[in-house]
C-alpha cells in the first residue's frame, strides 16, 4: 500500500512538472502576441460588468470587432444603469457588426435590467446566477469569474476544446466535457490562465485547419490527434 502511494505521488509530481514545462513554453512563445479582446478589456479596467458585456459581444465575433464594439458601447454606457438609458436600437448600432448584434443588444439590455433589479447593479460572483442571465453560458460565466473576480475555473471556448483534444489531454465531444476533464488533470494554478494561453495559441499557431506544427513550441508534447495536414 505504501509503495502504491509513493508511486502515485511520484506520478503526480511528474505530471505537474510536465504541465509546468508546457505552460512555460507556451507563455514564452506567446508573450509578444496580442491578448484576446476580453483580456484587453479586463487589462484596461478589471470591471466584472465590462468583462461580462464584452464577452457577450464576443460570441461568434472576431476579436478586433469585439474590442471596437465594446469600446463604442462603453464610451456611452459602462454600467447597468447607463445601459438602461439606451434603447435596443442604439445598442445594436453601437455593437454592429458583431455577430447576431440585434439579439446581443436585446440580451445586454435584459442583463442590465436584471442586475439593477436583483443585484443592485452589481455582477454576482456566482456561477448559477450568471448562467441565469440571458445569453450567458458556461464560457461567459467562467470568464467573468476568472477575469472579473479572480475565481478559479476553466473557461473552455472553441480553442481550448480543440487544442485540448488535439494534444491528447482529453478525449471529449463538448466544451462542457472538456471543462470537467481538464479540471481533473490541469493543476489549479493554471485554471484561469489556460484560456488566454490557448486562445492566443489557437489564433496564431494551432489553427483548426492546417496548424503551424513546424512552429509549435510544444510539438514534442502533442499527439496531433485529428491533424491530417499541417504547415
Amino acid at each position: 500500500m505504501k509503495k502504491q502511494m509513493r508511486d502515485k505521488t511520484t506520478e503526480t509530481e511528474k505530471n505537474s512538472t510536465q504541465w509546468d514545462t508546457i505552460i512555460k513554453k507556451l507563455r514564452d512563445y506567446l508573450k509578444s502576441k496580442e491578448l484576446p479582446s476580453v483580456s484587453q478589456v479586463a487589462e484596461k479596467k478589471r470591471d466584472p460588468f465590462r468583462i461580462l458585456i464584452s464577452t457577450v459581444i464576443s460570441l461568434r465575433t472576431k476579436d478586433e470587432v469585439t474590442l471596437k464594439a465594446s469600446e463604442r458601447l462603453f464610451e456611452l454606457a459602462d454600467n447597468p444603469e447607463k445601459i438602461l438609458e439606451l434603447d435596443e436600437t442604439t445598442i445594436s448600432q453601437l455593437i454592429y457588426p458583431a455577430g447576431f448584434y440585434r439579439t446581443k443588444a436585446k440580451n445586454i439590455k435584459r442583463i442590465a435590467e436584471i442586475l439593477v433589479r436583483e443585484y443592485r447593479g452589481e455582477v454576482p460572483p456566482d456561477m448559477e446566477k450568471l448562467l441565469a442571465l440571458p445569453g450567458v453560458g458556461r464560457k461567459t460565466a467562467n470568464l467573468v469569474l476568472n477575469l472579473g473576480f479572480g475565481i478559479d475555473g476553466i473557461c473552455v471556448d472553441t480553442h481550448v476544446h480543440r487544442i485540448s483534444n488535439r494534444m491528447g489531454w482529453v478525449k471529449t465531444k463538448t466544451p462542457e466535457e472538456t471543462e470537467t476533464e481538464l479540471m481533473k488533470i490541469l493543476p489549479q494554478r493554471y485554471w484561469i490562465e489556460i484560456n488566454e494561453i490557448l486562445v492566443k495559441f489557437g489564433q496564431n499557431v494551432c489553427s483548426p485547419i492546417s496548424p503551424r506544427c513546424s512552429e509549435c513550441p510544444v510539438k514534442n508534447y502533442c499527439n496531433q490527434i485529428g491533424v491530417t495536414k499541417s504547415r
